[in-house]
């Protein structure tokens, strides 16, 4: 009965661990947007620095496009749960860069979602044309 005891004490510590991770959410690896574009995200350094790959799926010349490089930082305060971070893409296809900023969160069935918001910078002739250079 010892034996038995210990082990449902050991099997529910194991899944009370579980269920305490899955509200961790974590931005290293493979994610994918709505609209097809997706990214991925090396590990964090313990400066919170991090690099990665955007490929986007909405561009101007769709033909051209090519996957980009990131730079990013995630903010260590509170690393544990649902941490906020901010990143730079530099468009390998275009004269632009685009920063995000954001939080990464666990929804309520446990899915690991990024919201973010974005502002996009692109290369004009002269300063007349400073209003249309950012989205």
């Amino acid at each position: 009965m010892v034996q038995a005891t210990l082990f449902l004490l050991l099997v529910s510590l194991a899944l009370g661990a579980h269920s305490l991770s899955a509200k961790r959410c974590n931005l290293i690896g493979y994610w994918k947007n709505d609209l097809g574009s997706n990214m991925t995200i090396s590990p964090v350094d313990e400066k919170g620095i991090f690099t990665g790959l955007y490929n986007t799926s909405v561009a101007g010349n769709p033909s051209k496009i090519q996957p980009s490089p990131l730079l990013g930082f995630q903010n260590l305060k509170n690393p544990v749960d649902q941490p906020t971070f901010g990143f730079t893409v530099n468009w390998s296809f275009s004269d632009s860069i685009t920063v995000f900023t954001g939080q990464c969160f666990v929804d309520k069935n446990g899915k690991e979602v990024l919201k973010t918001m974005w502002l996009l910078r692109s290369r004009v002739d002269d300063i007349e044309n400073d209003w249309k250079a950012t989205r």
